[in-house]
């Protein structure tokens, strides 16, 4: 028989030694089979016998090297013709999977790649993150009963082949649409989403709560965490380990290593790896896998000496793991799930963000959030523009002010595409930060750039933001240091839903007595006000700015903005019946509906930016109020940020005492599901015919 031969079926499900797993893979050769199966039969009844062990360990790192590389490319076919999923097609939920052999689950992880990307180049998503753990997420509910066990996956965007799974495949193509199904795990969507995600490093905290009321509620179900290598940098993931350690319930965690942070890090030039130290430390641990048959690491995880942080921490670690590889994982799954007091367990598990799907392992982003794309070449059907991005304004903006200061610094956790921050550490790498997912060190540690004279903007996602809102308050804010934090995504974020949605940002930072907060209604105003937070030395200050594109106004020379004078609106549309003060670019939606009033209706409406949420410009506000029979605020934010506070101003300052008419114009007080940006501000009442009804409501005779 030769060294590309198969095994028959029946024997291929039924063998379970290691020399069934490297004979499967042509790519071994018959000599280093044998010789493996020799030498693990050898060291099975001599334990102490070194040199066989470190054969077979050399042996290990080549065979999973190359396996990662190698496993599965040349059967997959990604024609944009709807796949044959002949297994799949009968599996509805995992239970379906039981009965399942390892040939037929290889072949069920083959077509759920290609179910991926077919479903995800119609409708857009996040592609490689899911492509990465197919085989994982087929090993686990093959191994696992869920609902009865708990999954609970990390962040959630590599949650796809878990959806399609558990019940969701005939919805997919719904995926992250209005009414359709989330891009994350959540709780009412399907009992199978044990913990609703969304944001990173929460995993291990909420799989250890979970395994501590099973434990006191009498039961005896698994909990499994999914946690990726980026999100285990943050300091949440660590106290939840060393509380793990130290309540030793059992508890599965997989670490999910693929060298790269689950997010838009990605430089201009590449793709970025996690950063810090234990990016290194899992580096190294890659060379030091256990030897010996996978079946005996499982069943005896706590029996060899190599120490590592996991196990200082007072986790038994297992791995690394082929996490492209069925059987091993499987296998080690099946060995944990049976001992009885394990406790808590981490197993690393080495994956390919993007596997199998050669445009995603290629790109330098790996094809992280595409939109719909054409599968056979992984060519993004990116609509064209005439604006770019608020982010990529606010970027330029920055590198034009840093050309002219050189101490000014950036810093962002792990979101440098995101933030557009790697246009920025293309230019100034030196002085360009990425701190990981760790927002409440990246505020600290700016607040630590800020004390020793340097000029720090922390560019942070508004819903990410919300992290270190204590340092922000007690690091910054009370010792008053000019940190200037950049706020993008904020107010509505369309498909990533609530999870994302930034809705919160002026409320909790507009509280703070130090804080300077601003909003630009469009692309031209956020260079003045990046050049307006670059001048604040004596304080801190934020800008907040949208998901999404520009308006076309007229830029600065040189993306080079004139600062601001602090706490000074402006009048942007003369009228005399009704004023609307807006903050932010809800200015656009204002000067909508006020054109159509007056060409409708003969009403005649002032509009106004605010600009500045604190300091309030006071004196524009008593102008708006003494000369108009009606206020109206609005703004992209929650109940308690911008209209709050203008309402304490006109109340204080006896405003409200006479005839004026005021109403807010805010987010509702509920999350607002995902879908279309034009969804998601009808929903929340903010669209131009809302605000222009909002006036209506406020004339009594409005017949001109």
């Amino acid at each position: 028989m030769g060294s590309s031969s198969a095994l028959p079926l029946f024997q291929y499900c039924q063998d379970h030694h290691k020399v069934s797993l490297l004979w499967s893979r042509p790519h071994v050769p018959l000599t280093k089979v044998k010789a493996v199966h020799q030498l693990e039969s050898t060291t099975t009844n001599n334990n102490n016998n070194n040199t066989h062990g470190d054969t077979i360990k050399l042996l290990m790192k080549e065979n999973l090297k190359i396996m990662i590389q190698n496993d599965q490319k040349s059967s997959l076919k990604f024609s944009g013709e709807k796949p044959f999923t002949p297994i799949l097609d009968n599996i509805t939920y995992p239970i379906h999977m039981k009965n399942l052999c390892v040939k037929e689950l290889e072949t069920l992880a083959n077509e759920l790649r290609e179910e991926i990307v077919y479903t995800v180049s119609k409708t857009g998503g996040h592609l490689s993150s899911s492509l990465g753990v197919v085989e994982l997420t087929v090993a686990l509910h093959h191994v696992f009963n869920t609902p009865q066990d708990k999954i609970i996956w990390d962040v959630g965007h590599q949650a796809y082949p878990h959806k399609i799974l558990t019940g969701r495949r005939s919805r997919m193509h719904t995926i992250r649409k209005t009414s359709g199904l989330a891009g994350f795990p959540k709780r009412n969507e399907s009992p199978h989403d044990a913990f609703g995600a969304g944001h990173s490093s929460t995993s291990i905290s909420a799989a250890l709560g979970m395994a501590v009321a099973r434990d006191l509620l009498g039961q005896d179900n698994h909990v499994i965490a999914v946690i990726g290598d980026g999100a285990i940098t943050a300091g949440m993931a660590y106290e939840a380990m060393n509380n793990a350690g130290y309540l030793y319930s059992n508890l599965i965690i997989i670490l999910n290593d693929n060298g790269q942070v689950s997010l838009p890090t990605a430089t201009v030039d590449g793709p970025a790896p996690p950063v810090g130290a234990l990016s290194h430390t899992l580096t190294n641990l890659h060379s030091t896998q256990i030897n010996g048959h996978v079946h005996d690491i499982a069943a005896k995880f706590n029996s060899y000496t190599r120490t590592n942080l996991f196990e200082e921490l007072g986790l038994s670690y297992i791995g690394p793991v082929n996490g492209h590889n069925v059987q091993d994982l499987v296998s080690i799954l099946t060995k944990i799930k049976t001992i009885p007091n394990a406790g808590p367990v981490l197993i690393h598990v080495v994956t390919e963000k993007g596997k199998g799907y050669a445009p995603a392992e290629v790109a330098a982003d790996k094809m992280h959030g595409v939109t719909k794309f054409e599968p056979q070449s992984g060519k993004q059907l990116k609509p064209k523009q005439r604006t770019k991005s608020y982010t990529n304004y606010f970027a330029e903006s920055l590198i034009s002010e840093a050309a002219q200061d050189d101490k000014i610094v950036a810093i962002h956790a792990a979101m440098g595409g995101g933030t557009g921050l790697n246009l920025f550490q293309k230019e100034f790498p030196d002085r360009c930060f990425d701190v990981g997912i760790a927002e409440q060190h990246a505020v600290t540690f700016a607040a630590g750039l800020a004390a020793e004279g340097l000029k720090p903007f922390c560019a942070i996602y508004s819903s990410f933001l919300q992290r270190a809102f204590d340092q922000i308050a007690h690091d910054v804010d009370l010792q008053k240091l000019p940190v200037r934090f950049a706020i993008d995504r904020a107010g509505l974020v369309g498909a990533d839903g609530p999870t994302h949605c930034g809705a919160f940002d002026t409320t909790y930072m507009a509280c703070l007595p130090n804080m300077v907060v601003m909003a630009p209604s469009d692309e031209t105003e956020l260079m003045h006000m990046v050049a307006t937070a670059a001048a604040i030395n004596d304080r801190p200050s934020c800008l907040r700015y949208p998901r999404g594109n520009g308006i076309g106004s007229i830029l600065p020379p040189n993306n080079k903005g004139i600062p601001l004078e602090i706490g000074k609106g402006r009048v942007v549309r003369q009228g005399r019946d009704v004023a609307i003060l807006g903050y932010g670019t809800v200015i656009k939606r204002c000067l909508v509906a006020a054109y159509i009033l007056e060409l409708e209706l003969g009403i005649k409406i002032t509009v106004a930016d605010a600009r500045f949420c604190k300091p309030l410009d006071g004196e524009l506000i008593t102008q708006l109020a003494e000369n108009h029979d009606a206020l109206i605020t609005v703004e992209e934010g929650s109940v308690g940020g911008f209209s709050s506070h203008v309402s304490h101003f006109l109340a204080m300052n006896g405003l409200l005492d006479g005839n004026l008419k005021w109403r807010a114009m805010t987010l509702p007080d509920r999350y607002i599901e995902h879908g279309s940006a034009d969804y998601q501000i009808d929903e929340a009442g903010l669209s131009s015919k809302h605000i222009a009804a909002t006036v209506l409501s406020l004339i009594k005779n409005y017949g001109h």
